[in-house]
């Protein structure tokens, strides 16, 4: 069990009219628990008019280090931003679905306020999941990204098969000829990977999942490396340009041919608000329909 709550933050997706909706209730929610509600910046600038209840403004990423948890209200895409924007200061997440799908998310509308409670009282639980750190060498140019669930190359614009060599800890591992690769965490094993044929992992368990997109020989196969391995990603034999990068599919950068992409565990986890009584093949079986037959 966890501590008691008191500071707690707001994240959420402005363009859904279900925030709106749920924003009040949920600040008296608050209120009911004597609680310290925090917007961001975009929340209020996004305000058609000014709020009834008292709040205080995350202004700067560092203020997530004063909230107990914080609110992420919207689909996984939402989530997955919130993940990135905290980083390394360690708030704890709980997500709300209001979308369709949404497989992070650990609450829905229709229990929320029942889970918000235990959470007030700090019945729940704290699950640390696995970052991706991605670094790219590009042309004269180097950048850094944090994955919590993926890290996609693919032929962009292009219309030829990527290209890539993959080696683990300076060790050959293969040749691939595809339309592209995904790493992925855990995490994201049921996003994109699940979806080009990779395996589901658990997400309590810290491993790579590599996953090629529609490859072009039957050899191979999505697999999974432990958390200690390197992996580097070049493109030898590519005829054209075209490659891209994206991060959680959210973010986005062109390849140069000379590319080099090094991809390796952060030294820090996101760390997700989860309850006592959560299956996760549970939750597989009815978002995603695991295990069972057509009819």
């Amino acid at each position: 069990m966890a501590s008691q709550s008191k500071q707690v933050g707001i994240w959420g997706n402005t363009e859904k009219p279900a925030f709106w909706d749920l924003l009040p209730d949920i600040a008296a929610w608050a209120g009911k628990h004597e609680l310290d509600i925090f917007l961001t910046t975009r929340i209020i600038a996004k305000a058609e008019k000014g709020f009834d209840f008292d709040y205080k403004v995350i202004e700067s990423a560092d203020d997530f280090k004063q909230l107990d948890l914080i609110l992420s209200l919207g689909g996984d895409g939402t989530l997955l931003a919130l993940s990135r924007a905290i980083g390394d200061r360690e708030t704890p997440i709980l997500g709300i679905h209001l979308g369709e799908l949404g497989f992070l998310a650990e609450v829905t509308t229709d229990d929320m306020f029942a889970k918000l409670d235990r959470v007030a009282e700090g019945d729940y639980e704290i699950l640390e999941r696995m970052v991706l750190d991605c670094k790219v060498q590009n042309g004269n140019e180097s950048h850094s990204f944090h994955a919590l669930n993926d890290v996609t190359i693919d032929r962009g614009s292009s219309h030829r098969m990527v290209n890539c060599e993959l080696t683990a800890n300076g060790n050959h591992v293969a040749n691939y000829k595809a339309d592209g690769l995904i790493v992925s965490t855990p995490t994201g094993s049921t996003a994109y990977s699940l979806s080009a044929g990779g395996p589901v992992v658990m997400p309590n368990l810290d491993a790579m999942v590599v996953t090629p997109i529609c490859p072009h020989t039957l050899s191979l196969r999505p697999i999974v490396l432990p958390d200690d391995r390197t992996i580097e990603i070049t493109f030898p034999d590519n005829p054209t340009g075209g490659l891209a990068l994206a991060v959680d599919g959210q973010v986005q950068e062109s390849l140069e041919l000379e590319a080099r992409v090094t991809i390796q565990k952060a030294d820090y986890k996101t760390r997700m608000v989860i309850f006592s009584d959560t299956n996760y093949f549970d939750v597989l079986s009815q978002k995603m329909g695991w295990g069972k037959r057509g009819e």
